[in-house]
Parts: C-alpha cells; sequence; structure tokens
C-alpha cells in the first residue's frame, strides 16, 4: 500500500513535492495569460454568444475571421483617442522609418 500524498496546499512555499518540475513560465505570464483570457472572453460575448447558435465550425471560423479584422482595423479605441489599432501601429512604423520628418515637441513646424 503506498502513503497518500502530500495535497499541493500543504506543501512549503518554495520547495516542490518529489516528481513535480518547475514552472518553464516566465516572469509576467501570468499577465498575459489575463490579458489573453480577457481578449477570449470579449471575444465570446461579442460574437459567439451574441450572433449564434452557428451552423457549423466553418461559418465560426469565417466570423472569426471578420471579428478579428474588424477588431484590428476598424473598432475605434478610446485609450487611442477613438482610433483603431492598425492606424496606431501604422503610425509608430512610419516614424520609425522617417524619425527627422517629425517636430520635435514644442518646434514650429516649417514648410
Amino acid at each position: 500500500m503506498n502513503p497518500p500524498s502530500t495535497p499541493p496546499s500543504a506543501t512549503p512555499t518554495g520547495s516542490s513535492p518529489p516528481g513535480a518540475k518547475a514552472s518553464v513560465g516566465s516572469i509576467g505570464d501570468s499577465y498575459d495569460n489575463a490579458l489573453a483570457e480577457s481578449a477570449i472572453g470579449l471575444f465570446k460575448t461579442e460574437l459567439v454568444y451574441s450572433q449564434g447558435p452557428w451552423r457549423g465550425l466553418d461559418d465560426l471560423e469565417l466570423a472569426t475571421l471578420e471579428w478579428v479584422d474588424w477588431f484590428n482595423h476598424t473598432r475605434l479605441h478610446s485609450a487611442l483617442g477613438h482610433r483603431p489599432p492598425a492606424e496606431i501601429e501604422n503610425d509608430y512604423y512610419r516614424d520609425l522609418q522617417d524619425p527627422f520628418e517629425q517636430p520635435l515637441a514644442g518646434e514650429p513646424i516649417v514648410h
């Protein structure tokens, strides 16, 4: 007969039960997971539950592609000055390529 195993809650902090492997995650992964779960919840609320029931996986897959396109290219985001995320990203990369075309803060624009 094998002895009962120690429940995880009874394991002292900083030690692992015999045979357990350390996490391969890095610092901050829990924040990434929380962000992903938030986005998945938004997706389910705005698309899956509100526009279903779906006839099949093909219909849900097509609707998912359309929703992701809308989310990235059309949706107005209040934290971005009511601009779509794709527009902000395009401006960011344009500014990286042409840093001298943009005046510094407080400098007049010379034409």
